[in-house]
């Protein structure tokens, strides 16, 4: 008696694919059930390789965490005797000092969750605690990461107002009166110089201001076309693999009414 061992197509595909060296699939083969076949497989393979690298950080991580635990303990004697220092001699910083100086610590390297970002978000609620009380601040940060998220770069805009004054309120402003032998001819040139000069630089300052807008806006934009490709691009193939797939079964069926 013979036996016979009956596959799927994908099971097919799969031992043919591993006796040809990973080249081709048999012929006869459902072209849905091939791409669905090594479409698996490449995206299995790209998440071994994920892996890989993932747990090789780790090891690695793993080794400088160590190394940096034995820095850590004499350097914690240190800290923390300056804070009981504080602490015990009830030194407050004073309410009435006006510049306040943050300084915010990360590193220049990412992919160790969510601690640049929590850091920045302390500094930045405790500057729009100092801000809303009338206070100046300065940040400091220590790491390229912090420095990259606290940057007021071009991707971020702060309206600003340039004052304007006529010629009537320069001439009754008491602080003129230091200045001798100002005679209206004078006090009215430097006023028109000064109008001139202030209103050329907020059209240089808007025109930057617009092309660096447009830019960013240009770029979003792009980023936003990628996204709605690839979402259409997987929504085509989800529909041609279930054309495919119905033909198949139309194809089945009528062999088996046959």
């Amino acid at each position: 008696m013979r036996g016979r061992v009956c596959l799927t197509d994908l099971q097919r595909a799969h031992y043919y694919h591993v006796l040809s060296g990973g080249r081709r699939w048999p012929r006869g083969l459902g072209r849905a059930a091939a791409m669905h076949y090594f479409s698996v497989t490449r995206r299995l393979k790209s998440i071994k390789n994920i892996q890989k690298i993932t747990k090789s950080m780790k090891m690695v991580a793993a080794a400088k965490y160590a190394r940096a635990e034995r820095e850590l303990k004499p350097a914690r004697v240190y800290g923390t005797g300056s804070l009981a220092l504080y602490e015990k001699a009830e030194i407050k910083a004073p309410e009435n000092k006006k510049k306040h100086l943050l300084i915010g610590v990360s590193s220049d390297r990412g992919l160790c969750g969510a601690i640049h970002s929590s850091v920045a978000k302390q500094m930045k609620n405790e500057v729009a605690t100092l801000t809303a009380a009338g206070k100046e601040v300065m940040l400091v940060g220590i790491g390229d990461k912090i420095r990259g998220i606290l940057y007021r770069s071009v991707i971020s805009y702060k309206t600003e107002e340039k004052p304007i004054f006529s010629l009537d309120t320069i001439a009754s402003s008491e602080s003129m009166s230091i200045y001798d032998d100002i005679d209206a001819d004078v006090l009215q040139n430097y006023q028109e110089y000064n109008l001139a000069n202030i209103i050329y630089y907020s059209l240089k300052e808007s025109t930057t201001s617009e092309q660096s807008a447009r830019m960013t806006a240009m770029d979003n934009a792009s980023k936003n076309a990628s996204e709605m490709i690839d979402k259409l691009t997987l929504t085509f193939n989800r529909t041609r693999q279930a054309v495919i797939t119905k033909e198949l079964i139309e194809i089945i069926s009528g062999a088996a009414a046959l």
